[in-house]
């Protein structure tokens, strides 16, 4: 085998190339999983993927690949959505998306049917393809469908039993810093700035008359889009407040329901060091699993990965942990009745 490696890096001109293609003949890997021991027991209990070893799909190594080849080539399942338009007292409206799974047999009242609540990522929507395949994964167990920072302000008054995030970028500073260098900017920066810009543009009418939109619409990166939009939108004195103040990683002390959160260490929008383990080693209730390679929102697995990953098996296995076993994972997190509403 050894003796081959020469051979085989004259057919990579990219040294990166072929250090992915080595990487892809090593073992695969045993995820991290940092939580207490009672959280751990029962992860390995109910969802048995954390204990899985991830193994990437052979052609798509690295972080920045799998992040694009998910984008392009997954699968998008059909769901048919109910949507409801809801008008706020402030004068704003929110689009909800329901797929009220009438069908499901596990749970035929609706009354008594859990609810998934799936808020998808900057610039996301409910026809991006992980969103369709985690409700595929919610529908198969019986539920219907329809926020850290959320469960984080309401504490256990959001009615919300659990949470699990996907690749959340847990400091917008360390993020936007990842996201800056030249072939980030170039694979992923860039384009989503433009998508933010386009969104302005739609509703220039309204929003020129709280801020300047011809220099809104000149940013050329996420940060310079947030500094001259989004701080001005809510009020902050600049962007570096804003980042502080939305970054995730400070409010998982306040959440109180389990939460189980994902994260690739190759997710150039997540660097692996802004992930929270100190955080995360000190709380009760919250799970960190970390694998080595995954990008961001993709974990692709297999020769043709367009179906189900890594991440859609376990957000569908961790849902049903925590409808089907509620007093199993609350004593696992030291949640007690009075935080759950019971």
């Amino acid at each position: 085998m050894l003796d081959m490696l020469p051979r085989l890096s004259l057919y990579f001109k990219n040294p990166c190339a072929f250090r992915h293609f080595i990487l892809s003949l090593l073992p695969p890997q045993m995820p991290a999983l940092v939580c207490s021991e009672a959280f751990s027991t029962f992860l390995h209990k109910h969802c048995p993927v954390v204990a899985e070893r991830f193994s990437p799909t052979p052609w798509c190594w690295g972080g920045r690949l799998q992040t694009l080849v998910c984008a392009l080539i997954k699968s998008r399942p059909p769901v048919a959505y109910r949507n409801e338009l809801i008008r706020t007292v402030d004068g704003g409206q929110i689009s909800l998306d329901w797929v009220d799974n009438q069908a499901s047999h596990g749970y035929p009242e609706s009354s008594t049917r859990p609810t998934v609540l799936i808020l998808p990522g900057l610039t996301g929507n409910s026809q991006q393809p992980y969103v369709l395949h985690a409700i595929n994964q919610a529908t198969r167990h019986g539920y219907s469908m329809v926020l850290l920072n959320y469960l984080a302000r309401k504490r256990s008054e959001s009615g919300m039993v659990a949470g699990i995030t996907i690749s959340v970028p847990w400091d917008a500073q360390k993020s936007s810093d990842s996201m800056e260098e030249p072939l980030n900017w170039l694979l992923f920066n860039k384009y989503l700035t433009s998508g933010l810009c386009r969104a302005v543009t739609r509703h220039r009418k309204i929003l020129e008359k709280v801020v300047d939109v011809d220099y809104v619409l000149k940013a050329r990166t996420i940060r310079e889009f947030d500094e001259r939009f989004t701080s001005l939108l809510f009020g902050y004195k600049s962007c570096t407040d804003y980042y502080r103040d939305a970054s995730p990683d400070k409010k998982l002390p306040r959440t109180a329901v389990p939460i189980l959160c994902l994260n690739a260490a190759d997710d150039p929008f997540s660097p692996q060091t802004a992930f929270p383990v100190n955080i995360v080693q000190n709380l009760p209730n919250v799970a960190l699993l970390l694998t080595a390679h995954g990008g961001h929102i993709a974990f692709l697995q297999g020769l043709f990965p367009r179906g189900e990953s890594y991440m859609e098996r376990l957000f569908g296995q961790f849902v049903q942990a925590v409808f089907e076993y509620p007093k199993d994972i609350e004593k696992a997190c030291s949640i007690k009745e009075e935080q759950t509403g019971e």
